[in-house]
């Protein structure tokens, strides 16, 4: 994989992350892997609490992983940084949301990216391309 982007401060988006562990999704399992392995390498990687108890949520839901299992996949990103939800985030989102017409929550997620002074937003929810309050959105799909 030779994408100059993942040498960049990269925002993962909670999508990314569920596809690198889910062998089933086949294609998108193997790209998410291959993304955030250059990611790793690279240690660009940002996510928010938000993405964190996402990811945590439908791994449990989806893919009916254990409190262990899940310790082991997702503790490693806290070495990341990790940006919190404070609370004028929310307000912040729904200004975001109202001037680029996203769903509040694609929004939180482009506010926990700006928070985390990334560059890139890697995620498959938002059209790739576009620059979001100063984030390119980018979908490694």
């Amino acid at each position: 994989m030779n994408e100059a982007w993942t040498e960049r401060s990269v925002f993962v988006d909670t999508n990314v992350l569920f596809y690198s562990v889910d062998a089933t999704a086949a294609a998108k399992h193997a790209r998410a892997v291959a993304v955030m392995e250059a990611i790793w390498r690279a240690r660009t990687g940002r996510v928010s609490t938000q993405v964190l108890c996402e990811w945590i949520v439908n791994l449990r839901r989806k893919l009916a992983l254990d409190g262990p299992s899940l310790r082991r996949i997702v503790e490693p990103y806290l070495s990341w940084p990790v940006v919190e939800i404070e609370p004028a985030d929310p307000l912040d989102a729904l200004r975001i949301a109202d001037a680029h017409r996203l769903s509040f929550w694609d929004a939180l997620i482009v506010r926990g990216a700006q928070k985390a002074r990334a560059e890139i937003l890697l995620t498959e929810d938002l059209s790739a391309g576009q620059s979001i309050e100063g984030v390119l959105v980018v979908s490694p799909f």
